[in-house]
């Protein structure tokens, strides 16, 4: 049985920007969402009509820090506003799921984009948090 999102994604996609990948492990929990692109119509009877737009998967993961270093909270915040890396949220990149069985080869990758904003807190002495960063799964992906 798989557990890891690797086994529901194609490999056929391509990043936008592969010279260097986000590779961070989170603090805090890191959460992990998955669903289909499906919706559920109710009528006014309470009988529903059940509609699937595709067979693809759609995974999500939020990633949680805090005190995390100037150095760390720079490599997020690089990876968002650089225009050749994530360009906010539209762009494609690599990120190495830190307990993923399939991202544990060195090649193995997913590729990922942005979907929301990032905010960070700064404490005294150059120590700062990042709540959360959320990354919408496209693909997966093994550097060549």
């Amino acid at each position: 049985m798989a557990i890891d999102m690797a086994a529901y994604l194609p490999g056929t996609a391509t990043p936008d920007y592969t010279t260097t990948k986000l590779v961070l492990t989170p603090h805090n929990v890191m959460s992990e969402r998955s669903e289909k692109n499906q919706v559920i119509h109710t009528a006014d009877d309470s009988s529903e009509e059940r509609i699937s737009f595709s067979n693809s998967n759609i995974f999500w993961v939020a990633l949680n820090w805090s005190t995390i270093t100037e150095e760390e909270t720079g490599t997020i915040l690089d990876f968002f506003f650089d225009p050749s890396k994530g360009n906010g949220i539209t762009r494609t990149f690599l990120w190495k799921h830190p307990t993923d069985t399939w991202c544990q080869t060195a090649a193995n990758y997913y590729i990922v984009r942005f979907t929301a904003a990032v905010a960070r807190d700064i404490q005294p002495a150059s120590l700062y948090d990042v709540k959360s960063i959320k990354l919408r799964i496209i693909d997966k992906y093994t550097v060549i």
